[in-house]
């Protein structure tokens, strides 16, 4: 069962949440990010990254930085642009975009239930993604950039949730990107005590973004209890910040392909290859795949609308993935694209950018795209529950979750 527990949050000052709260830090190059806290010197990315305070001279991965990064947090919660809440509490987080809502609550969780994979991953994490964040979590001795988890909706919860919503909200503002944040805090004891009772119910907690964040954060939380060995449990540092989504209120967006080239083939060997594998018919205009099994290509200034051969459908958790299906019946044995995760022929983007996207990497760099049909969020779970792991880059959410609305100080 889940240990999902309140906790003393830092936030920002009311009138300081919107200039405050930022992306992601991983949404970002060094370039992107440095115009970023230039137009905004309020934002939070000058901490979560603070090689921004820096000329390019100096790395990005430097001792300094991390330094930077702490005397940043600790200045601007001395200066008062933060407020530190004196009791525990939960906090809603409600994300509004393109007219479609969904709604989570703030809240710490045990590095054991991690550990022992009571949160459930689907992808690998690589050990050299990991340690900057280890880095910045353990200098600055705070998480700030919480992880996005999802677990299966609840009515207690629910009602909780639904209720307080007709308070008035800590925040609400609309951010550039046109997303809504609100955020409201429940902090009654009985409140409190029915949502850590209903968590402590539910068998399973799934990640859905974030998982080098996570692994980043529990590695710290592993490492303190090293340096601490009377340790009890109950230090803030045995907890990471997520923010925990019901699984009905989530969409996960598509996440396409775009290759280099056809690996040798011409157009129309390369249809003839395809026509093995999938049913196909040129269209007017842009596919974007309607339901499973379908994919949109796009190749040679014409879209193609492809459906897999019945065949090649699968009840595994993983091998029935339509990113599975493309990637084993065409992108490797086709293509040649052996292994998507290294191989330099191969892009992903995510579907936010849109299809227009796909066409112009095309017509830019690439040689020929597919538009995926999205990867549910039971899909998800299905892999999960099996222990399993998905491809590279096969789920996209949106909207993402700001950075510095949640602080979770480690001790």
């Amino acid at each position: 069962m889940s240990k999902i527990k309140a906790f003393c949050c830092i936030r920002p000052r009311e009138d300081l949440a919107e200039k405050i709260a930022a992306l992601p830090y991983d949404v970002y190059n060094r370039e992107e990010a440095k115009k970023t806290v230039a137009l905004n010197n309020l934002s939070f990315l000058k901490i979560d990254r603070a090689e921004t305070q820096f000329d390019d001279s100096i790395d990005t991965y430097a001792d300094c930085v991390y330094e930077k990064a702490r005397e940043q947090l600790d200045d601007m919660i001395e200066e008062g642009l933060f407020v530190t809440d004196n009791t525990s509490a939960y906090y809603i987080y409600e994300l509004t975009m393109d007219g479609r809502t969904q709604t989570g609550i703030a809240a710490c969780v045990s590095i054991d239930d991690y550990v022992n994979n009571v949160v459930k991953k689907h992808e690998n994490t690589r050990a050299d993604k990991e340690v900057d964040r280890i880095r910045h979590v353990d200098t600055c001795n705070a998480q700030t950039g919480p992880i996005f988890l999802a677990y299966r909706s609840n009515n207690i919860i629910n009602e909780i949730v639904s209720k307080k919503k007709e308070e008035k909200p800590l925040y609400d503002f609309t951010s550039e990107d046109g997303v809504r944040h609100t955020i409201w805090k429940i902090d009654e004891p009985e409140n409190v005590s029915a949502i850590y009772n209903t968590f402590d119910s539910i068998p399973d907690i799934y990640i859905a973004d974030g998982h080098h964040r996570a692994a980043s954060a529990v590695k710290v939380g592993l490492k303190r209890r090293q340096e601490n060995p009377g340790f009890t449990g109950e230090e803030e540092f045995n907890y990471f910040l997520s923010v925990l989504f019901p699984d009905d209120q989530l969409m996960i967006m598509d996440y396409n392909r775009v290759v280099k080239d056809l690996n040798g083939l011409s157009k129309e060997e390369f249809l003839i290859k395809l026509a093995e594998k999938y049913d196909f018919e040129e269209v007017e205009g842009e596919y974007k795949p309607v339901k499973k099994g379908e994919v949109g290509m796009y190749i040679d200034g014409s879209w193609y609308k492809l459906e897999v051969h019945e065949e090649l459908v699968s009840d595994d958790p993983v091998a029935g993935l339509d990113v599975s299906i493309l990637q084993n019946e065409l992108l490797s044995p086709v293509l040649g694209i052996g292994d998507p995760k290294t191989d330099k022929r191969i892009d992903f983007v995510g579907g936010i950018r849109g299809l227009k996207e796909l066409e112009h990497r095309v017509n830019d760099d690439m040689t020929i795209a597919f538009a995926m049909y999205p990867t549910s969020i039971s899909e998800l779970f299905g892999v999960a529950d099996a222990g399993l792991l998905m491809p590279p880059k096969s789920t996209w959410f949106e909207p993402k979750l700001r950075s510095g609305l949640f602080i979770h100080k480690l001790d």
